[in-house]
């Protein structure tokens, strides 16, 4: 090699060894400075647990197992919903009905478009009535069918169970359960445990309404119940209501509707680390609002 071709050979590795440091140094858009992302779905709620809306991404707070996160970005959720409606039609649910089925036409009028709708009936044993769908008329076909069925008792926790597991199985980017359950008989003998297991790893949100006054019951089943809804309510980020009269179970129904229609998808930085973040904080500065999130992250 001449000394000129050297020269020039020498002064190209260094041009080299000066710029790539600084391209690695540079973030892409949307990135955190460490290269780390990550995205939640937050609800807004006012004190009449109405939708809050056109909130910015300085108005959020991000904590993961206590450590502060830097908020990069809010924005209106627009990722489709996928959601599996559980439907008490045990005997406990007889006078519910006409109020069940009236709710679950506006639920599924208020989402037309926006979701993929499942109806399971959990009487008697979980059973599907129609499957995952965006049709809306198909979905009302299916709601008229729910009656009460005589003599029966409820199994929540195992219709919880099964659908965790599906959407484990089809990994679906916003994956929703909603219950809709009465203070009857649950019969279930499933552990909560396992149920909250399932429930975490499947990345669902978790919504229930109870309908009638909060069993005393001290039997296993319902314990295990009442520990499954007010656990997995609030670790998957969920609504949980009690409704005293199955009269108000359009409004709430609806009202759900439209917090599901307004969620925020909150984009945060997070820093490499060899074991995952446990627990996860979302919190909003503007005052007399409640934000709700994920709190249980999957760890597998």
């Amino acid at each position: 090699m001449t000394k000129s071709k050297n020269s020039l050979f020498l002064l190209t590795l260094g041009v080299c060894a000066l710029t790539l440091p600084l391209a690695a140094q540079a973030p892409r858009q949307g990135q955190a400075t460490d290269g780390k992302t990550r995205d939640i779905y937050v609800s807004v709620v006012d004190g009449n647990g109405a939708a809050v809306t056109g909130l910015t991404a300085k108005e959020f707070t991000v904590r993961e197992d206590g450590v502060a996160r830097e908020v990069l970005k809010a924005a209106p959720a627009t990722a489709p919903l996928d959601i599996v409606l559980l439907v008490d039609d045990s005997q406990a649910a007889t006078n519910a009905i006409p109020y069940l089925r009236d709710g679950l036409a506006r639920f599924a009028e208020r989402l037309a478009g926006k979701a993929s709708i499942g109806l399971v009936t959990i009487g008697e044993r979980p059973t599907s009535v129609v499957e995952r769908t965006k049709d809306v008329a198909t979905l009302k076909k299916g709601i008229t069918r729910i009656f009460a069925r005589p003599g029966s008792g409820a199994y929540l926790l195992e219709a919880i169970l099964d659908t965790s597991r599906g959407f484990q199985k089809r990994e679906t980017e916003r994956p929703v359960i909603v219950a809709i359950a009465t203070e009857g008989v649950e019969f279930s003998n499933q552990p909560y445990e396992r149920v909250l297991d399932a429930l975490y790893e499947s990345g669902a949100a978790f919504h229930v309404l109870m309908v009638g006054s909060p069993s005393s019951s001290m039997a296993d089943e319902i314990r295990n119940r009442n520990i499954t809804v007010a656990q997995g309510t609030e670790g998957t980020g969920g609504r949980r209501e009690q409704l005293l009269t199955e009269l108000a179970i359009p409004d709430a129904l609806t009202k759900l509707a439209d917090e599901l229609l307004n969620q925020y998808v909150v984009t945060y930085g997070r820093p490499d680390a060899l074991v995952p973040p446990k627990k996860v904080e979302v919190s909003v500065t503007k005052p007399g609002v409640t934000a709700r999130a994920r709190t249980r992250l999957p760890q597998k």
